[in-house]
């Protein structure tokens, strides 16, 4: 039986990708830092087979203390601070457990594999927002990367450190530079789950305005569900490698507007959308589309979700919320 410890376990890529791991006869370990995360609870509820361990990504000893335990064939980093507005806010912690967290992981991950580097593989969560101002569009694994906030340059510091552990000390280690991945599962801090629950609330009664920054900035979504495939197939590879996991598509925030108001009957949602300068990037982002076909020829990988029906996933499942009281 093959074994994974994912750090971020309880986020939305998290739980997908330990859903998918015991779906494959995985038995599997998740990082979570201290026992009071409200998460826990509804992880054990919903994947029962998930064995919690407690440690930090800015604690060496607590992640080595974690690989013993779990003795893992695979290591998936997800951990992370991966709000990009809250970056701006506290650019300390940020840069630490996002940047050096991922420092923290390789450095004990070699520790513990000690003469057999590649014992262990290792996934990094690397990001989109690494490309920031894009130099080229599409954007592929080539790409300079440029990025605009805080949260995309610790991204970046761990994307480089991941290729400098696997050249320096030929260790498994490969990035997934994931483009934005959305669910149902999504925190609504997010601005697609801040719309789709706006909308089924509005819907609903319960909320009279939607409050946005830029409508016009332009993102590649897929399914978070789907973009976890592609993290498992790295690590299936018999060399490491960095990959753009991305569905070849850009939508403006104006038109995931459109498609989850429309999903919930509403067809003038100008009524209810207001821009508003609070919700503003210091330093926008305003493309981002990638060119995902080295994944699809090397590793098999396409997504299955469209964006028409990853929005309407999300809306619906909001709607069902709001129904239930419980949003």
């Amino acid at each position: 039986m093959p074994r994974a410890l994912i750090t971020g376990i309880t986020g939305q890529d998290g739980f997908y990708l330990s859903r998918l791991l015991l779906s494959k006869g995985y038995e599997v370990f998740g990082l979570v830092r201290g026992q009071n995360n409200p998460k826990i609870a509804a992880l054990e509820r919903d994947l029962p087979g998930v064995r919690i361990l407690t440690g930090d990504l800015l604690d060496l000893s607590s992640i080595l203390r974690a690989l013993e335990a779990s003795a893992p064939d695979e290591v998936y980093n997800l951990g992370a601070i991966s709000f990009v507005a809250y970056s701006w806010e506290n650019v300390s912690l940020t840069s630490d457990v996002t940047g050096k967290g991922v420092l923290n992981v390789l450095e004990a991950i070699r520790l513990y594999a000690r003469d057999d580097a590649e014992r262990v593989r290792f996934y990094q969560a690397s990001s989109s927002e690494m490309f920031g101002k894009v130099q080229r569009v599409p954007q592929t694994e080539s790409t300079l990367l440029w990025p605009r906030s805080p949260y995309g340059v610790a991204k970046v510091y761990g994307h480089y450190m991941t290729i400098n552990y696997r050249e320096s000390y030929g260790m498994h280690a490969s990035s997934g530079i994931l483009f934005n991945h959305e669910s149902p599962l999504r925190g609504p801090e997010f601005v697609t789950r801040k719309i789709t629950l706006a909308a089924a609330r509005i819907a609903a009664g319960k909320q009279d305005k939607l409050y946005l920054g830029n409508l016009d900035a332009r993102r590649d979504w897929g399914f978070a569900g789907d973009y976890v495939e592609a993290m498992w197939r790295m690590l299936q590879q018999d060399v490491a490698d960095d990959y753009v996991v991305s569905t070849n598509e850009t939508h403006s925030v104006q038109e995931f507007v459109e498609r989850a108001f429309g999903r919930v009957g509403i067809d003038d949602w100008q009524r209810y959308v207001e821009q508003d300068a609070r919700f503003l990037r210091p330093a926008e982002v305003d493309l981002l589309i990638g060119d995902s076909s080295k994944a699809h020829e090397r590793l098999g990988w396409k997504p299955a979700v469209t964006f028409n029906a990853l929005v309407d996933m999300m809306v619906d499942a909001d709607v069902a919320r709001v129904r239930n009281a419980e949003a």
